[in-house]
């Protein structure tokens, strides 16, 4: 072979030694040198095996403080990491916040030591072991810790000890969410703002901002960057300006904006839109499209959990109390930690007029989330129902402090205002709404139902539900305050006029069971049948259609004195005579049992 030839050979054999560097994983620490016992500790806890670190670092902390001299402080304080990262993996919270502290004075003290101590039964130390846990991780751990704990005073405090340019996304994003929840906008404010600088993409970050009233333009500003540099992100100006409507209350324009962003081909069928969507139809009061909202996106997504709290209350408002007990069942088979699952449950109690047990699941749904408003209106309104109106008006005073844009948690408190005879309360907060959320069919019938509790103010009550009726003549508590209103003044033809246009398009159990009234006082008895029948078909648990037409039945049928004849002429028809009289006694008790339920 040529010499020349030979080297080429001998070159092209000859690999680099960096090759091995990037292709080859690096070796396990047993083979690059000797391991001690805190670098099997740290691998476990990489691997997950929280349980073995548990009870390993237990045993190693009690062999440190029977020896001092057994471990470094570095050794130590990695120790006492890991221990609390295993119980707060296990959820022990309060012991994890002692050994997080126990672990930050170690830090303190292994800061001032110039030299580490040589350790006598560990003293080969690789160079993994100088890689200390992070002191902000720490802090951040013992942060989450207090959350859990619902101590949120002294997760505020631990993460404002971290310094600002050391702050991570996820400490500002906290400090932001905990800032909002004490009620202090301006600090929480700057938190949401640091995320977007460092994550433009943070979208729940985007949601804080607009929830805390600042403008739609100024955030969107803040992603202009990346919507420009990024592909596909031509929808994001658009989604911040839908949020931009929702948290200012233009429900209209933020269904319009959505709406239109849902029907892009690469956006259809995205199930949180859907759900934003349902819940702005909601808010408007369009209760129908909002049902319909819901259970398209929950054919998209089976377990979908958020925003179904709210759907199961439609449900039982409608008096599906069937769909509402399923919807419930599998909601806890998906989760029990959430709690939309407790209060679709609490729904259903509370339509089956069992408030005390409504009260109980609100009250827990409401310890597993303080900020779910479903869950305050629930535990109100079984409040206020038992007679607890001051607790209730607690707890809707709190809704409203959640969710100022959502107009049931007003009509909430003013319900307790005018059940404990607060008028003046009840109308100041009235005008308070009409005026913040200015003047729809929803908060001109919200004054108008203030105003017929005060004799005073009827012609002003009539001239506010024309015009809500005007803005929307389908809005059934609208038809329902003004069919009131034309009862007061025996004007009972106009009231059929009025029903009978509200359900030429829809069906709705309480607009047919005052159809059925008003049909009594002019004497059509078999159509107010009619409607009555209709009404519990579409609730059965309407106990006021149930009363209309028991009354009509007893109308029809024979006098009292004509019964007694008929049975004494009877022979040997006692027993079939004592049957009806344990059925009416029944019927007695029955009607005493829903009386005291309600109470």
């Amino acid at each position: 072979m040529d010499p020349g030839d030979a080297a080429i050979l001998e070159s092209s054999l000859r690999i680099p030694y960096r090759f091995f560097e990037t292709v080859l994983p690096p070796l396990p620490a047993a083979l690059q040198g000797r391991m001690n016992v805190i670098d099997h500790v740290r691998d476990m806890a990489a691997a997950g095996l929280h349980s073995n670190v548990r009870l390993l670092s237990s045993l190693l902390l009690t062999m440190s403080n029977n020896n001092p001299e057994l471990f470094s402080p570095s050794q130590k304080y990695q120790l006492l990491v890991y221990h609390a990262d295993s119980l707060f993996h296990d959820k022990e919270y309060r012991n994890a916040v002692s050994k997080y502290t126990m672990a930050l004075q170690q830090k303190k003290a292994l800061s001032k030591t110039s030299k580490v101590r040589p350790s006598t039964g560990n003293s080969a130390s690789t160079p993994q072991s100088q890689c200390l846990p992070s002191e902000i991780e720490v802090k951040y751990k013992m942060a989450e810790c207090y959350t859990m704990l619902k101590q949120d005073k002294d997760a505020i405090a631990i993460l404002d000890g971290i310094p600002s340019r050391q702050r991570t996304p996820k400490i500002n994003m906290m400090l932001a969410n905990l800032y909002k929840k004490a009620g202090q906008e301006r600090p929480s404010v700057t938190s949401y703002k640091e995320v977007l600088r460092q994550c433009p993409l943070a979208l729940d970050a985007i949601l804080g901002l607009l929830s805390l009233s600042v403008k739609g333009a100024e955030v969107a500003s803040m992603t202009m960057n990346v919507i420009q540099t990024v592909p596909n992100l031509d929808w994001l100006s658009v989604w911040i300006k839908a949020y931009a409507f929702v948290h200012t209350g233009d429900n209209s324009r933020a269904i319009n904006t959505i709406c239109s962003l849902e029907k892009k081909s690469l956006l259809r069928d995205n199930v949180d839109l859907l759900g934003s969507l349902a819940d702005l139809y909601f808010r408007a009061g369009d209760n129908k499209n909002s049902v319909l909202k819901f259970e398209q996106a929950q054919m998209l997504d089976p377990y979908l959990i958020k925003g179904m709290d709210v759907y199961g209350y439609l449900l039982a408002r409608e008096g599906r109390l069937e769909d509402v007990e399923n919807l419930g069942c599998r909601l806890f088979n998906i989760s029990d930690q959430h709690a939309e699952p407790w209060v679709v449950s609490g729904c259903h109690s509370f339509y089956s007029k069992r408030y005390s047990r409504a009260l109980y699941l609100g009250a827990k749904a409401i310890q597993l989330n303080s900020n779910s408003v479903q869950a305050l209106l629930l535990k109100g309104a079984a409040l206020r129902n038992m007679g607890r109106v001051q607790e209730a008006i607690i707890h809707f005073r709190e809704a409203i402090r959640l969710a100022p844009c959502r107009l049931d948690c007003y009509e909430g408190l003013i319900e307790c205002y005018l059940a404990s005879n607060s008028i003046r309360e009840a109308m100041v907060m009235a005008n308070n709404v009409y005026k913040t959320l200015g003047a729809n069919a929803q908060t001109l019938t919200l004054l108008a139902t203030v105003c017929l509790e005060d004799p005073v103010t009827q012609e002003k009550a009539k001239t506010l539900l024309d015009k809500a009726l005007t803005q929307r003549p389908d809005y059934i508590k609208a038809v329902v305050k003004k069919a009131e209103l034309l009862s007061r003044e025996q004007k009972y033809e106009d009231g059929i006029a009025l029903l009978r246009n509200a359900l030429a398009n829809q069906s709705d159990c309480v607009l047919h069971r005052i159809l059925g009234d008003f049909l009594v006082a002019v004497n059509e008895y078999q159509e107010a049948m009619d409607q009555y029948s209709i009404a519990l078909s579409l609730d059965p648990n309407d106990q006021k259609s149930l009363e209309g037409m028991q009354k009509m039945e007893k109308e029809e049928s024979p006098t009292d004195a004509t019964q007694e004849e008929d049975v004494d002429d009877m022979e040997g028809s006692g027993e079939e005579g004592d049957l009806e009289g344990s059925d009416s006694e029944a019927a007695q008790w029955a009607d005493q049992e829903q009386w005291f339920g309600m109470q």
